[in-house]
């Protein structure tokens, strides 16, 4: 039976911290918001949303060829996304742009090609996935346990530390590609690890939003913050603001509907960025 809302919000909040399950739920969506808002920030600066969404799409292979395989859902997701950004990450950014972008386009279009046609034969191999491919496909908050919220921690600590590592650099790349390689920043390197950690971000919150929706977080609340300021570090706040904001909307939303939480992550990012678009103020450089 599906809880209703009542009349007093704090019942209903008391409502949601009552089972273990949402706390956890609502746990892990605090974590891969701050990772997917920050990982994202640099995905829209840098322009790599059709490479984040060719991960996303790897997530569906990876999880149900690790339920075929009898292994834990979450392996699937680290190992699918992980292998895809490091095959992509081969193709490089260097060299002619031209040329450099073009291949890695192909790249990206096959690997995500190729990810799809393996995940549907997993679940034609699998007859206990079919019974619920929405689940992998669109995300839910049942059943994230105690232990799947401290790997995600571990995970968003291990790649936000990176990232702040490669944060200047890797700022400077994004910004000016050739003037940064030719002041000597390894931006090929760059490119790498920096699709490394987009790979566990994407791994990461793929388990709440389901594969195919991960890419409304990641894009959604960055762009939107990205139409108000330019400024690195209010930008990334703002990201953070609007992430945190997505995701515990929507699992609160889902909780007392009968639709997945990748549905409300989707609409409630989506109606975020319009909201933006409109308050962005006009003589913002990208409305030129």
């Amino acid at each position: 039976m599906t809880p209703s809302l009542s009349p007093n919000p704090i019942d209903d909040l008391r409502q949601l911290l009552t089972y273990p399950f949402m706390v956890n739920a609502l746990e892990a969506g605090t974590i891969v918001a701050v990772l997917a808002g920050i990982v994202g920030w640099y995905v829209v600066l840098r322009r790599q949303t059709f490479a984040s969404h060719t991960l996303s799409v790897m997530a569906f292979p990876g999880a149900a060829g690790a339920t075929l395989a009898g292994l834990p859902t979450a392996l699937g997701y680290y190992v699918a996304c992980t292998a895809a950004a490091l095959a992509i990450g081969r193709t490089g950014r260097g060299g002619r742009p031209g040329r450099a972008q073009g291949g890695e386009s192909a790249v990206i279009g096959t690997v995500q090609s190729v990810g799809l046609a393996a995940g549907f034969l997993f679940l034609s191999l699998n007859s206990a996935v079919l019974s619920g491919p929405e689940t992998l496909l669109f995300g839910t908050f049942l059943g994230i346990t105690r232990g799947q919220v401290l790997v995600l921690l571990l995970v968003a600590l291990g790649a936000l530390a990176t990232l702040a590592a490669l944060a200047r650099p890797l700022l400077f790349a994004s910004v000016d590609r050739e003037v940064a390689h030719a002041s000597g920043v390894p931006v090929a390197l760059l490119d790498a690890l920096f699709l490394l950690v987009l790979g566990l971000a994407i791994a990461a919150t793929s388990q709440l939003t389901g594969a195919l929706l991960v890419f409304a977080l990641l894009v959604a609340p960055p762009a939107a913050a990205q139409r108000l300021t330019l400024r690195p570090l209010a930008g990334l706040v703002l990201t953070v603001v609007f992430a945190l904001l997505t995701i515990w909307l929507a699992l609160a939303i889902a909780y007392f509907s009968i639709y997945p939480v990748g549905f409300y992550v989707t609409t409630i990012g989506f109606l975020l960025y319009l909201l933006a678009r409109v308050l962005a103020p006009t003589h913002h450089p990208r409305h030129r």
